[in-house]
């Protein structure tokens, strides 16, 4: 019964974020767990960056991750000391890449460059190939912690 029960609840979640559309969960140790669809990424503040791959350059737009991790209750600005800076972040796409940034390093407070949760290239969309959100570490030179099709950021806290 109990697993039955817990199998109707899962299909209709399931569904239900289905009937959204693609989204980005940011879980882990934060205060507030979002689920972000790109209507909701489209009423938070917005910020583009221009990168170039190869000879092609192309404008990203969508939102400061530093704004989707405040948003989350993540420490920053004067609460990120002491233990808080033994966080990272960790992002992954749908096809299984990851990678990690240190809290600190996403804090415009600590350094000057930031990382874009982005929603559409050139004015249109993010799709097919990219997926629907992409990462991108415009600093980054080589590019390689750039994720296309961003489904989830995970906080973690270190504790000893």
């Amino acid at each position: 019964m109990y697993t039955r029960r817990w199998c109707v609840w899962a299909i209709i979640g399931a569904a239900q974020l289905l009937a959204q559309g693609p989204a980005v969960e940011v879980t882990g140790d934060v205060r507030q767990k979002l689920t972000l669809t790109a209507a909701e990424l489209a009423t938070m503040p917005r910020a583009s960056v221009r990168m170039k791959n190869k000879d092609v350059e192309t404008e990203y737009s969508g939102v400061w991750l530093d704004e989707v991790l405040k948003r989350a209750g993540v420490p920053r600005g004067r609460e990120l000391r002491g233990k808080a800076l033994a966080g990272y972040v960790l992002a992954a796409g749908q096809d299984g890449y990851q990678v990690v940034f240190s809290v600190a390093e996403l804090d415009p407070t600590f350094v000057d460059s930031q990382a874009l949760v982005a929603d559409t290239a050139d004015g249109k969309p993010l799709a097919g190939a990219q997926g629907r959100f992409r990462l991108i570490a415009p600093k980054d030179k080589p590019g390689a912690r750039s994720v296309r099709m961003l489904t989830r950021i995970e906080v973690v806290q270190l504790r000893k």
